[in-house]
């Protein structure tokens, strides 16, 4: 394994007195040759955590903790000292060309004092090297004699990466390299930032907040909230299968991984945590009250793989093994299930998909303990699932079934429906079951005046006895809901008004959802996995991209860019991205960069 070029311990920076830490207690090296991202929300602390390495918050900013170039401290030395460092040993590419860039002096000028005051190279031969510089980031020589306004948002991008790279560093930040840009730009800037990283060998920190970016440059990934690490592995490996709840928000909340997808962002915004409290504690899914008392430390969970949660990572909540079902129907034995295993994760949406008679439904009601298995177990947050022992247990499960008409008694009124779980399971008082009930209608967009909970289910549309259903469901505050064919007897627009509402409520919420379908195209706009099944077995699991088809991670296009500089030195013959081949067998493009 390569030398650590860059070792930060504990680094921590606090901006004034009565503000929390933007950076807190993070821990990070960087390897020669290596490239490494840093992802997050913008405030998370990622710039912050780049300018405190490279000694540019004197005077505006406190830092504490360790910063070692090659074994030297670099925190806590003098001005002039760190001026032997900066540009020289470690450099940035900025992210804001235009604030960066002095307008009024020729970008060809500006480069050149780089490499005089850091290098104490003579006028001339300063100019020459500036000149090689621009060709080399794609740029003539001749627009070094032009000021920043005149030129485009992309080759100022050059021009700042020329600046970065004019004094040979060893160490190369690149903070949101690509922001802004046009397509075009995008990949022209990937393309020379991994051209130059293969030529000289520099170490580099991709910083930024497109994942596309992140994935088709760097090798490993830290991801960054509230000014802490929180996830840190391999960027394949990351992208695929986060550990972290907030990892997964991020890598759901992208357009360019999940193409076929509506755009869901997390839920609540960064806030200020208590010293001895998860910092995400707000905004996760999986929260239990040890995570409001306790700090979670980054560590080792699997080789290669670190995460910062007292869960030790996103949880499983239902797990089916070996689930098989088999009816009499006169004197034949009949299965409906053979052999089944099937899983769900805290917060996702799992779907269940395949042919009417394949088993879905009855497997859907042996998870949810309405039916019984012949062999195999069911357990949820690790109890075992018998009969209504979830279903009647507030915070657990609940099912919401195909039929809108034959789900709930025509006779009973709205409210006697809705509160019926309630009801049952003694939850609250009754005006507190009342408040709940109307809370519940309002989610899923009914009127929850009195008028209207005094109305009976028959006086209602099949979409609105459907979110009557779903409401019914919410008053339990599910962890997981199941929902069967809840939209397959909807006309298209009701039934695509309902599973918008029910998506939307899934992220806000944070339950996990398993929906069973047998609608691709469906499955494909709102899953996070899948599992098909046939003739009562599951014939194929894994995520929506992976068995469906859709466009994966994107990646750089297979051509004659060097892309060792994220692998593990070499080329290999498989390593060329660019092109899956789905589960039609049909070769499909995966590239935000389209040759």
């Amino acid at each position: 394994m390569k030398e650590p070029v860059l070792a930060i311990r504990d680094l921590r920076v606090r901006y004034s007195e009565s503000a929390a830490d933007a950076v807190r207690g993070v821990d990070m090296t960087l390897r020669e040759g290596e490239s490494a991202g840093l992802i997050g929300e913008s405030g998370s602390g990622k710039s912050s955590l780049a300018l405190a390495a490279l000694g540019l918050l004197r005077n505006r900013a406190r830092v504490e903790g360790s910063v070692q170039f090659k074994g030297t401290e670099l925190n806590g030395l003098s001005e002039s000292a760190m001026e032997a460092y900066r540009w020289s040993r470690i450099a940035i590419v900025f992210q804001n060309s235009l604030d960066v860039l002095n307008p009024v002096i020729t970008v060809g000028e500006q480069i050149a004092e780089c490499i005089r005051r850091h290098r104490g190279t003579g006028g001339a031969e300063a100019a020459e090297k500036t000149k090689r510089l621009l060709e080399r980031v794609g740029l003539r020589a001749s627009w070094g004699e032009v000021c920043p306004h005149q030129l485009s948002g992309g080759m100022r991008q050059k021009v700042l990466v020329a600046m970065a790279l004019s004094c040979d560093p060893e160490v190369l930040f690149v903070d949101e390299p690509t922001m802004a840009l046009d397509m075009a730009s995008k990949r022209e800037t990937v393309r020379l930032l991994l051209r130059l990283q293969e030529e000289k060998g520099f170490a580099m920190l991709v910083i930024s907040h497109e994942l596309p970016i992140v994935s088709a440059m760097t090798s490993r990934v830290m991801v960054l909230y509230s000014g802490a690490i929180v996830e840190e592995g391999g960027t394949e490996e990351l992208l695929k299968a986060p550990l972290h709840p907030y990892t997964r928000g991020l890598i759901s909340s992208s357009p360019a991984i999940n193409p076929y997808r509506d755009m869901w962002g997390i839920p609540g915004e960064i806030t200020v945590a208590g010293e001895r409290q998860c910092p995400f504690f707000d905004r996760c899914n999986q929260r239990i009250d040890r995570c409001a008392e306790e700090l979670p430390v980054l560590e080792t969970v699997r080789e290669g793989r670190r995460v910062a949660c007292l869960r030790k990572g996103i949880v499983t909540l239902l797990e089916g093994i070996g689930i098989s079902k088999t009816y009499s129907v006169g004197k034949q034995r009949m299965t409906a299930c053979s052999d089944c295993s099937i899983e769900v994760k805290a917060g996702e949406v799992c779907a269940l998909i395949g042919e009417s008679g394949s088993g879905k439904t009855t497997l859907a009601e042996v998870l949810s303990g309405i039916s019984r298995p012949c062999s195999g177990r069911v357990a949820f947050e690790g109890r075992a699932v018998r009969g209504n022992s979830e279903t009647s247990r507030f915070g657990a499960i609940q099912i919401v079934f195909q039929d809108p008409l034959s789900a709930t008694n025509e006779h009973l009124t709205i409210e006697e429906t809705v509160r019926e779980p309630l009801d049952i399971a003694k939850e609250g008082t009754g005006a507190e079951r009342v408040r709940t009930v109307a809370e519940a209608l309002k989610k899923v967009q009914l009127p929850f005046d009195d008028a209207f909970l005094k109305r009976r289910c028959f006086m209602l549309s099949g979409g609105q006895r459907q979110r009557v259903a779903v409401a019914r469901a919410l008053v339990m505050g599910p962890k997981l809901l199941i929902a069967d064919e809840i939209s397959a007897m909807l006309d298209p627009s009701t039934a695509a008004n309902l599973m918008r509402l029910l998506k939307g409520l899934q992220n806000s919420q944070g339950f996990a959802m398993l929906f069973i379908t047998h609608d691709l195209a469906l499955a494909q706009k709102i899953a996070d996995r899948v599992y098909v099944m046939h003739r009562g077995e599951i014939v194929a699991q894994g995520s929506t991209e992976d068995v469906l088809g859709a466009p994966g991670l994107c990646s750089l296009p297979a051509d004659d860019v060097p892309i060792s500089t994220r692998r593990s030195g070499r080329v290999e013959e498989g390593d060329r991205p660019g092109r899956i081949n789905d589960s039609r067998g049909v070769e499909s493009h995966s590239s935000l960069f389209p040759a």
